[in-house]
């Protein structure tokens, strides 16, 4: 049951790729990644979970395999990539499922929650935010765009989009460097490196602004359906902040949080760590 399949889905004329893997009739498990990544990231997750659940991992649009249409021809803002998550899982059939979310999964599958709360069955965010408190100051130069957006920031924000920065992301706050594959942010360089990628990037930089402006959104969600909720965090994340994590209990106190020693990219280095805390998690 451990086998992953490459497929691809029509969303309204829309190419979504994803990974796929056990049995459709298993629970289902919705897997969103975050930047600068794609579903490539859940490559050693999946396996682990396979024989329970019915997993699902889609490249977000823009990312990995799924379409980079011109920014001409798809407004690339955090609305409109939920809104083909969305389509897609109903296109896939996904009508009620858990959903992993990371990075910017976490602003795209909090989007899901808010429009259909009756088909969460159960969250785990890993270093997703929802939380003020939960950014760093590692955020201030996308602040700063947020607050001007003149071509100085814009142009500014191109040196996270360097090969150095993605590398400095996946490797910051490991205790040891050696235990990461150099796999992930070489395939993520890959996929930035295409014409057009980085200004797709910054489109999105300067509308993550929207995310925390629905963090109020977010968090009424949470304490008025009080979704089983678990929060597993790289605690050494250079954006996202252990307080963060802390906070979904403040809204949900029945959540769990738990921390690992590593940083923003955790399933590189607790894969197994974390798909045992989901298994104990989401057993009953």
């Amino acid at each position: 049951m451990s086998s992953i399949a490459y497929r691809r889905a029509d969303v309204d004329g829309f190419n979504v790729f994803y990974r796929e893997a056990g049995r459709p009739g298993n629970k289902k498990l919705l897997l969103l990644h975050g930047f600068p990544s794609s579903s490539h990231m859940f490559r050693d997750l999946i396996p682990l979970l396979a024989d329970r659940f019915h997993l699902v991992a889609p490249d977000l649009p823009g990312f990995g395999q799924s379409d980079m249409p011109d920014r001409d021809r798809f407004a690339y803002t955090f609305d409109n990539i939920a809104n083909v998550v969305d389509r897609f899982t109903e296109v896939i059939g996904f009508d009620r499922f858990a959903v992993y979310v990371f990075d910017y999964g976490a602003p795209t599958g909090f989007r899901l929650a808010l429009k259909h709360p009756e088909r969460i069955a159960a969250i785990i965010s890993q270093n997703g935010n929802a939380y003020e408190e939960g950014l760093s100051e590692g955020w201030n130069p996308i602040r700063a765009y947020w607050q001007d957006a003149s071509t100085a920031n814009r142009e500014a924000l191109r040196a996270l989009l360097t090969h150095e920065t993605t590398v400095w992301q996946y490797t910051h706050g490991v205790p040891d460097t050696a235990c990461v594959s150099p796999d992930g942010y070489s395939l993520d360089d890959f996929y930035l490196s295409r014409p057009g990628a980085h200004e797709v990037q910054l489109d999105l930089f300067r509308d993550y602004q929207n995310n925390v402006g629905l963090y109020p959104a977010f968090q009424e969600y949470f304490r008025a359906h009080q979704p089983r909720f678990l929060a597993v965090w790289g605690k050494n994340d250079p954006f996202f902040l252990p307080a963060g994590a802390e906070a979904f209990k403040r809204d949900m106190p029945d959540a769990e949080v738990r921390f690992f020693d590593t940083g923003h990219f955790a399933l590189e280095t607790h894969a197994k760590e974390i798909a045992a805390a989901m298994m104990h998690f989401l057993a009953n």
